[in-house]
């Protein structure tokens, strides 16, 4: 079953499709090869990192999150490191640790997996807030401290996180403080039965999917994602869409549905999204529709929703939203938009 917000991530992506710049179509492509029906999923992320964001997926094992990934970091050219979190990693395990080097008689830093451009680290909640908060520390500073020496991560620097919300036997929930550390929330969902059936015939083995991923070349190199990213901070953002944003956020502190509205992080990666849209559709200026599109993803897991809510409103609806997308869809239909 599709969660609504996976239709809202697919509308999303309906509506700007037609205006697309050809090197994003390109991107959509080269991803579409083996993931199929997740353009939505795809042009979100995408966004997410041109917007210098990180990206938490939540969903089932299975729908292809670390797959995506991957097409994701090749496509641009980055390097990619995919770390399984476990209960008892320990932060050194992914940033790195001191070790003596007996030729030169003194200690060298041998640097983590987090030395790469995109990080995927699957079943984030699965390590211990220790760990968890140096993975979510690095994404703060872009760099990292071991034994007082600190040392600058790569640029960029994205990290792609993944929670299972099904099994929480064994797991530490991350804090509605780190989730506001990742700029977008995505669900991938399962395909429809058409595209599943196409994924059935087209790959006989995992290592050809595999081979076909390491095999293709980028779409751009490095370079050119850092220049994209510099265009995207020039996209003009009128006033009166900044005010919108500012009112948006003030709605969701002052709702009773809510025990924690939106922060000024939130409200930064909503424009700082919205940029990225309006850049992927070959616009030097957002619109209306580049912040409502993009509303959900950006801001609802930065929220927490009453337990009044949760235990009332939540149970009387036919739906597998999670609380917080319910009451940010809710407060939205009764947010006036003036322009």
């Amino acid at each position: 079953m599709q969660k609504p917000d996976d239709n809202n991530q697919e509308e999303a992506a309906r509506k700007i499709e037609a205006n697309i710049r050809p090197e994003v179509a390109e991107i959509v492509r080269y991803v579409e090869r083996i993931i199929k029906s997740k353009r939505g999923v795809t042009l979100i992320a995408l966004a997410a990192i041109l917007s210098r964001g990180h990206v938490l997926f939540e969903d089932v094992p299975g729908t292809g999150k670390t797959t995506l990934a991957s097409l994701l970091a090749n496509s641009l050219d980055l390097s990619f490191a995919h770390v399984q979190m476990t209960s008892d990693m320990l932060p050194s395990d992914i940033l790195g640790s001191m070790i003596f080097d007996p030729d030169k008689r003194k200690f060298e830093f041998h640097p983590g997996p987090i030395f790469a451009n995109v990080i995927m680290a699957d079943e984030l909640n699965r390590t211990s807030p220790r760990t968890q908060s140096a993975l979510l520390e690095a994404m703060g500073a872009a760099s990292v401290t071991v034994d007082r020496q600190t040392h600058k991560l790569p640029q960029p620097f994205i990290v792609l996180a993944t929670q299972n919300p099904r099994e929480i036997h064994g797991t530490y929930p991350l804090p509605t403080s780190q989730l506001d550390r990742f700029l977008v929330r995505l669900h991938m969902g399962y395909p429809d039965p058409q595209s599943e059936a196409t994924i059935l015939r087209e790959q006989q083995t995992f290592y050809a999917e595999q081979s076909e991923i390491q095999n293709a070349k980028p779409v751009f190199n490095t370079e050119r994602l850092i220049q994209i990213q510099n265009e995207i901070t020039q996209i003009k953002v009128d006033q009166t869409l900044i005010d919108a944003i500012i009112r948006l956020a003030n709605a969701t502190r002052n709702s009773k549905r809510l025990e924690l509205g939106l922060s000024t992080r939130a409200a930064l990666g909503l424009r700082r999204m919205a940029q990225a849209w309006a850049w992927m559709q070959n616009r030097d200026y957002i619109i209306p529709d580049d912040i409502k599109q993009l509303v959900i993803p950006v801001c609802a897991h930065r929220i927490i929703t009453t337990h009044r809510f949760n235990t009332t409103e939540t149970n009387t609806q036919n739906t597998t939203q999670t609380p917080e997308e319910t009451a940010m869809q809710q407060i939205l239909s009764e947010f006036t938009w003036e322009w």
